[in-house]
């Protein structure tokens, strides 16, 4: 069932009102891709948190101001919803760690550290309920 500021998941009720906000928008775009509730939840929090860390304050005061979330509003369907279920992978390239699902066009991050790389790759792959790949260095699969 699709969200808005008024009716959303008590796992919500905590956060701050723009983290809320956009955790409510990501929400509602999974579960308009058929996305199961009860992992589209936990995906929007992180992902709203993720945002709020990473926006400029330009951003969030702009995203502040933008019309609440509905029930009933409608999003693209060019969400790349196949990717929700792929693996995350963790690979050096360009002299730093990326972490990218498997798939998907660029990199979700990147990192000097493998290990800061493997760490975030795992908070995803938790999230979607899928599995990490690593490689070495030399792009070879490691287990």
């Amino acid at each position: 069932m699709p969200w808005n500021t008024n009716d959303y998941p008590a796992s919500m009720k905590n956060l701050d009102d723009v983290v809320r906000k956009k955790a409510i928008d990501i929400g509602n775009a999974l579960l308009d891709s058929n996305y199961p509730e009860d992992r589209a939840i936990p995906i929007a929090i992180s992902q709203a948190k993720e945002w709020y860390n990473d926006a400029s304050e330009k951003e969030i005061r702009s995203y502040k101001h933008q019309e609440n979330p509905k029930k009933s509003d409608k999003h693209d369907d060019d969400s790349n919803s196949d990717l929700l279920d792929n693996d995350v992978q963790v690979y050096f390239e360009d002299n730093e760690w990326k972490v990218k699902t498997k798939g998907a066009k660029r990199p979700d991050s990147t990192f000097e550290h493998k290990q800061d790389a493997v760490d975030r790759a795992k908070e995803i792959a938790q999230n979607k309920n899928s599995n990490v790949i690593r490689y070495t260095k030399d792009g070879k699969k490691q287990d």
